[in-house]
């Protein structure tokens, strides 16, 4: 079984960079793609990155495009996503997930950890 286990969210200020990590275990095979999803009180499940494993191709929106960046370490099993010069649009709760091909729809991931929260003050 595949587990996902978010950690590094916290409060910084805007402007500020934060780095949140997803450990992962219980992959069977190295075709898969790494998600990471943001989602705000009263607003819709949104992809802020994805890894293909097969390729290592990454995707952003162009809401975090060229602030946010996704890494992996596989000897640590761990997926990290760098987050710089954050704004108060980025607070929310950031999970990982991990699914097929890399895409920024939630509905292609079979797997997700249970959430991380970031919050940005002023």
């Amino acid at each position: 079984e595949v587990q996902l286990v978010e950690s590094g969210g916290g409060l910084v200020q805007a402007g500020g960079s934060l780095r949140l990590s997803c450990a992962a275990s219980g992959f069977t095979g190295d075709d898969y793609a790494i998600g990471w999803f943001r989602q705000a009180p009263g607003k819709e499940r949104e992809g802020v990155s994805c890894m293909s494993s097969k390729d290592g191709h990454t995707y952003y929106p162009r809401s975090v495009k060229g602030r946010f960046t996704i890494s992996s370490d596989n000897v640590k099993n761990t997926v990290y996503l760098q987050m710089n010069s954050l704004k108060f649009e980025d607070a929310a709760v950031y999970y990982c997930a991990a699914g097929g091909p890399c895409e920024l729809q939630p509905g292609g991931y079979d797997s997700w950890g249970q959430g991380t929260q970031v919050t940005v003050s002023s």
